[in-house]
Order: structure tokens, then sequence, then C-alpha cells
């Protein structure tokens, strides 16, 4: 297939999943909807992802750069002034947000908890925004003012509650959640924003208990640093450019978190082409195992064996769970570690014809080509999208493409200070921190309506 097709295939990709963030908002506060269901409420990790990606829809000539400030002003408006306190109608406290808020008061949904990781990955999206709209303009100084603010107010050492690492988050009717970030998981982001903090900051031994269970090891000769999911080795990634960057940790073992992810990413297709507990059409290019929507809860016998399909769950390989469904959007957002085996097996997803029912964003959720009762090579398919899978797959796309957030946030000195507050060393940390106040310039100049 020639480069300039996949150029077609990938801007395809991104005009459908971006259109998710223009058209699934509230515009009166900037919410996202976490999924297209009806009546389903704002996740704060959409909007964190919406915020990152309407840079990518200027660049690629979507949104003019007038709108998508104005959307990211009206965003970051309604954080800063939201409600904060220990009330639980609030939207958040300690500068952290609830998980989920309803779309139009902007309080609480669900009797959610206070998220520490979705918070997280909401301010990391402010940052993005703050970088990029840099013009000495109003409505753009507005957006780094507040973006700033937002930040500076997080309470990073009070989500510690008393130990070195953080918890998942906190609830006014019980207060702290029982679970900490601790292992290879997706908070990397969350440590690194919470090291370089210049008000309420994480003490450096926070990030070595966070590394302290790391689990090594060696699945199909790939050594890496495990963790199931796809989206684990993706997340922290999608602001981070760690191509050279070593902590302590992957410095004992001679690699990196890029390297890492490039090799949980062949782990998956590994898995998918092996094909252990025999689904139907996993194969070299059909592939990726992440937290994603699936057909169940349901037990069936097929073809003489049990299956157990679950529904919303974080599927993972080499050692599941895994029920058969494959998320699309998990192999595409690996695009920047393999594009080798990436690339072909987007356009395989495509030939499946692998898209829900209900909209027009682009490739499904997941399917299940296992799942009995369905029709098609795809067999089930999601009816829904979520915020979540839209984002990765926008921002990962972009940064194989061009680096875009990547070359954004070398220049935020809060990562710089986290990152090195971590004990990271090499690759771009190198050249030392570039200027947090000049602006890069614009990518696709062609596609720009300003």
């Amino acid at each position: 297939m020639a480069q300039s097709l996949y150029d077609d295939m990938l801007d395809q990709l991104q005009r459908d999943a971006n259109s998710y963030f223009v058209n699934e908002v509230n515009p009166a506060n900037g919410l996202v909807k976490d999924c297209t269901r009806p009546d389903f409420p704002s996740s704060i990790a959409a909007v964190g992802l919406a915020l990152a990606a309407y840079p990518v829809g200027v660049e690629r000539g979507l949104l003019t750069r007038t709108e998508a400030a104005s959307r990211a002003l009206t965003t970051l408006r309604f954080f800063w002034t939201s409600p904060q306190g220990p009330e639980p109608n609030a939207t958040g406290y300690k500068g952290f947000y609830y998980h989920f808020l309803d779309m139009d008061t902007g309080r609480r949904a669900w009797d959610s908890e206070l998220s520490t990781i979705d918070t997280a990955l909401l301010l990391a999206g402010a940052l993005t925004a703050a970088l990029y709209f840099d013009r000495d303009v109003a409505e753009e100084r507005e957006v780094r003012e507040l973006a700033d603010a937002l930040y500076r107010r997080t309470d990073w050492q009070w989500a510690q509650n008393g130990e070195a690492t953080v918890t998942h988050g906190w609830r006014p009717e019980g207060g702290f959640l029982p679970y900490r970030w601790r292992g290879y998981d997706e908070a990397t982001i969350l440590y690194l924003l919470g090291l370089g903090s210049p008000t309420y900051p994480l003490p450096v031994e926070s990030y070595a208990a966070y590394t302290s269970t790391y689990s090594w090891k060696n699945i199909y000769d790939y050594e890496l640093v495990y963790a199931g999911p796809l989206f684990v080795h993706q997340f922290s990634h999608i602001w981070v450019d760690f191509r050279g960057l070593q902590d302590d940790f992957m410095r004992g073992h001679g690699s990196d978190y890029f390297e890492n992810s490039r090799r949980a990413t062949y782990v998956h297709q590994q898995y998918a082409i092996r094909n252990p507990l025999q689904f139907s059409h996993p194969c070299h290019c059909c592939w990726g195992l992440t937290a994603s929507d699936g057909p169940g809860p349901a037990t069936l016998r097929i073809d003489g064996i049990e299956r157990r399909f679950y529904n919303y769950l974080a599927r993972g390989a080499p050692f599941g769970p895994d029920d058969g469904t494959i998320a699309p959007w998990a192999a595409v957002a690996s695009l920047p570690f393999a594009p080798e085996i990436v690339l072909p097996t987007i356009q395989n997803m495509i030939r499946l014809g692998v898209a829900p029912s209900c909209c027009s964003y682009g490739l499904a959720a997941s399917f299940n080509p296992t799942f009995p009762g369905s029709t098609g090579e795809s067999g089930w398919v999601s009816p829904w999208n979520y915020g979540l899978n839209q984002g990765p797959l926008v921002l990962m796309v972009e940064n194989y493409r061009s680096g875009l957030i990547w070359n954004l946030l070398r220049r935020c000195p809060y990562l710089v200070a986290g990152l090195t507050r971590a004990g990271f060393s090499g690759g771009w940390l190198e050249s030392g921190p570039a200027n947090p106040i000049a602006g890069p310039p614009l990518i696709r100049k062609e596609h720009s309506h300003v």
C-alpha cells in the first residue's frame, strides 16, 4: 500500500475520531460525554483528551484556531469556577475532580469517586492546550492562565493519604479508596505531573515506591515490564516522548518505556497469531486487547467449548482475561511504536467493516467474531463509541505523523521537572528544557484556516 494511501487512511481515521470531540460536547461548559449511550455523563478523562485533540483538529484543518481556542477556554473556565468542596454534589475537591460529571450541571454523577488518574489526564490535556495556544491575544492568554491555575491548585500530597504512593481516589461518603497506584500501569503521567508541581509536589520517594513493584517478564522472547491491557502501554505516551529516556528501573534493564511499549505491541500480535484459546479470527493483522466494551455477560457453549463473555472489562495478553473481544483503537494507538505491524492491521480492520451502527465516528470501540447470533466476519460489534477510545486514536496517530503532542509537552516546565525528579535522563532531556513561552511552527500550514 503506497504511503500516500496510508496518509489518506490516517486522515480519515483522525477526522472520524476527532468529530467525537466536536459533537459529543455540551457547548455551554465544554464537558464531553463518556460514551454515546443515551443519557451518559461526562468523563473528565475524555475532557482532557478533547483539550489535547483540539490542537490536532487545527493542524489537520478540522477546526479553526479561533474555534478550538474558544472550546478550550469554555472548558477551562468551567473547571476553574465549578464548586470545589467536600460536599457530595460538588464538581471537585482539593483540585481533583469526580470521575463522572453530569453533562448539564457539571456536578458529580453516579456517586463516582474523586479520581486521581482521571484528573491527571484532564490536567495533561489542559497543559497541552496551554502550550499550543501561545499567541498574545486575550482568549489564548486566558487559556494559558487557567490551565496553569488548575494545575497549581491540585493537592497531590493530600492524595497520598499519609503514604508514599498516590491513592486511586476519594469519596465524600467514606474517604480515600483502599487502592493505590503501584506497579506498571497508566499512572506514570500522574506521578510525573505530581512530582513537577510547584505548589503541592509529590516527594521523590513516591516514584520509587511506584516502580518498586514492576514485574519484568520474558514473553514470546520479548523482555519487558508487563501489563496486560494495551492502554497501559499507551496512555502516558500520549504526552511523553519516552524514546531514549531512562529512569533507574529502565537503566537497570538497558531499555526505555517506548521500547517497552513496542515489545508489548508485538506480544499482543504474537498472542493473536498463536490464539491459544481458539477464538474466531485473531491473526497477525487482527489483534488488540485492552479495556473495552464486550458482548456479555454471558456463558455459552460454542463448538464444544464453554465460553464466558464479559461486558466492559480490562482485557489483556497473554495472561488474560480474554473472551475474544478485540478493540481496534488499541491497535491504532500503538502506531508510533510499531507502524510496520499496525498499519496493515488498521487496513484489515477497515476491510472487516468494524464500525458501530449508531454513529459515524469511524472504527468501533470493540468487536467479537466468536460471539454467536452475529453476521459477517466481525461478528458482534459494540454499538457505542467512547471518548477514552477516540482520544488516544487521534493523538497517537498524530504523534506518529508529526510528533505534535510530544513536541508541545517537551516545552512544559512542569513535565520536565517531574521527569527530572523521577530520575529520568537521556533522550530529549539531554538538550535541556525548551523555552516554555515560544510556540512551535504550524505542522500543516496548508490546512490552517488562520
